[in-house]
């Protein structure tokens, strides 16, 4: 299906149109929001509902066919294992107590509610140090009870993704979308299903994981680091969470591991993953008319994956 082409008009609107809904749903629900704040602007419109303590994230930008029931049960599933990493004391930006723990919809948009943290400017982040705090929270995950589909961020997202890159043409070079749904009829049969990945790799665990690079979700606060953002908590390996580290922030996530007692990487697995999470990257390309500024921050990325070899062989 054609994809419109949004303009800096209707970006503006469509913001406005999110931070009104956050506002009339969280007055609904009985909370002051006399000068609701706009702190983040890409793929999701985040609102600080001042001067209550609450912040609401308003999606607006997602891969097609993620919206409606679909979206509320993602949020569900992010909402449920937030809050039972919280009861267990990890360190998480949690759900606002103050409201009940669901998704809210409201004028279109399908919302959760989050507690406000004191954000410590001055905290510069170490993206590979803090792989270590990935081992402390896939420890913790490992016991979460919750149902979770396997591997979302790539079986759900991929694939729709490169189908609305094929319906129109100019959102991706021809060569590489190519070079693209080839790596896809690779990575296809082992990444989208469970027996797939464990026919492929039957020594490699898999649990609930974060499901979207932790080091890179971690707000610093005056209080600590915490995560946040567990929008794609899902079953997998625990390589989909370091994919994106390159070797040294594996050895540092190694060594947590073996203090926190969970497995060390595979480094066939962290591999595959490694070429997934590149494919996931040149795939969101599709999103790119809706979020136009999109563009300019994957442009390293794809610079990178035209030069580099395949990395997702499988023997």
């Amino acid at each position: 299906m054609p994809i419109e082409h949004l303009t800096p008009g209707d970006l503006k609107a469509r913001t406005a149109r999110a931070v009104a809904a956050a506002t009339s749903a969280g007055r609904a629900l009985g909370l002051g929001a006399a000068d609701p704040k706009v702190l983040h602007d890409m793929f999701s419109v985040v609102v600080h509902l001042a001067p209550s303590p609450v912040v609401v994230r308003v999606p607006a930008v997602l891969p097609p066919g993620l919206d409606g029931a679909t979206l509320a049960a993602r949020q569900a599933r992010e909402l449920a294992a937030v809050a039972w990493l919280a009861d267990r004391g990890l360190p998480v930006v949690r759900p606002s107590p103050l409201v009940p723990r669901e998704p809210v919809q409201r004028d279109g948009f399908s919302m959760t509610f989050w507690e406000l943290v004191d954000v410590d400017a001055s905290c510069q982040p170490d993206y590979v140090a803090e792989a270590a705090l990935a081992a402390g929270l896939h420890a913790a995950l490992r016991d979460y009870p919750g149902e979770l589909p396997f591997l979302s961020p790539i079986a759900m997202n991929v694939p729709t993704c490169l189908a609305i890159l094929e319906e129109n043409p100019g959102l991706l070079a021809p060569a590489d979308l190519e070079r693209a749904r080839g790596e896809w009829a690779v990575l296809d049969p082992v990444l989208s299903s469970r027996e797939g990945f464990a026919k492929a790799f039957p020594r490699a665990s898999v649990q609930p994981i974060h499901g979207d690079a932790p080091s890179y979700n971690i707000i610093r606060t005056t209080s600590g680091v915490r995560f946040a953002d567990f929008e794609d908590v899902t079953l997998g390996p625990v390589e989909w969470d370091l994919a994106f580290l390159g070797p040294e922030g594996a050895a540092v996530y190694d060594a947590a591991a073996a203090r926190a007692g969970v497995r060390p990487l595979d480094p066939a697995v962290l591999s595959v993953m490694a070429a997934a999470g590149m494919l996931q990257a040149v795939a969101c390309h599709a999103l790119v008319p809706r979020l136009p500024m999109l563009a300019e921050g994957l442009a390293p990325s794809l610079q990178r994956w035209r030069t580099m070899p395949f990395a997702g062989g499988l023997g």
